[in-house]
């Protein structure tokens, strides 16, 4: 019975609580181990975004997921493309809505987000404009983007889709809801602030932005196949 006593205290104390033996010591050569794959982990880490970041090879017409700069202007593969025809609010634009300010800029860039829904874009180029960027006509599947952009009210024309532009103002859709200025306009009253290149997303926001596409691909993907294998 004595013996037990001393068994049970030298495992659970004298409180009974369970006593946990202390880990072993990490030896030298394991703790070297444990840094290097820590390390390695963050190499590995650093290729897959600059691998991501990096443009596809070949001069092709720009093709692939698009990161939107704002509601006029996109980023593919590395090239920006400013979609021709069409002019829509500057980023730090603010128009007024029902008697109060709000942010056109970013509400058409989120409308120009909208459109495109994650999908693959593809645009057509033949020059560039003064800040070297491609002006060109883009396309997500049979939706022209230059054209919806002006018929859902967050562009302007600029040369082309007047006959778009007059039925978005007389429907008072997008910025024609409330009073603006049309961005020409307020580039020329900015000077500060004029239209020029934009920088290109982060290497990170680049893989977020990729990893995010790629995941919607293979969601809708599983989805497409779980419903026609339950197809009658």
């Amino acid at each position: 019975m004595r013996n037990a006593r001393k068994v049970f205290r030298r495992r659970y104390g004298s409180r009974g609580w369970y006593r946990r033996r202390p880990a072993p010591p990490r030896s030298p050569l394991r703790r070297v181990f444990d840094w290097l794959l820590t390390i390695a982990f963050f190499i590995l880490l650093a290729l897959i975004v600059a691998r991501l970041n990096t443009p596809l090879p070949g001069r092709g017409p720009p093709a692939g997921p698009a990161y939107v700069i704002d509601g006029d202007t996109l980023i593919i593969d590395g090239r920006h493309i400013r979609l021709q025809g069409i002019d829509a609010p500057e980023m730090k634009q603010i128009c007024r809505r029902q008697e109060r300010d709000y942010d056109c800029g970013v509400e058409a860039r989120n409308e120009m987000k909208k459109l495109i829904g994650g999908r693959a874009v593809r645009c057509s180029a033949s020059r560039n404009d003064r800040y070297n960027r491609l002006l060109g006509d883009c396309r997500v599947g049979e939706l022209d983007l230059n054209r919806a952009m002006v018929e859902t009210g967050w562009a302007v024309a600029y040369g082309h889709y007047a006959s778009e532009e007059a039925v978005a103002r007389r429907e008072r859709r997008g910025i024609w809801a409330g009073s603006f200025e049309r961005p020409q306009d307020w580039r020329r009253e900015h000077e500060a602030l004029q239209e020029t290149p934009h920088k290109g997303p982060s290497p990170l926001e680049t893989a977020m932005e990729n990893l995010y596409l790629w995941l919607n691909k293979l969601v809708s993907t599983l989805y497409d196949q779980v419903q026609k294998n339950n197809a009658p």
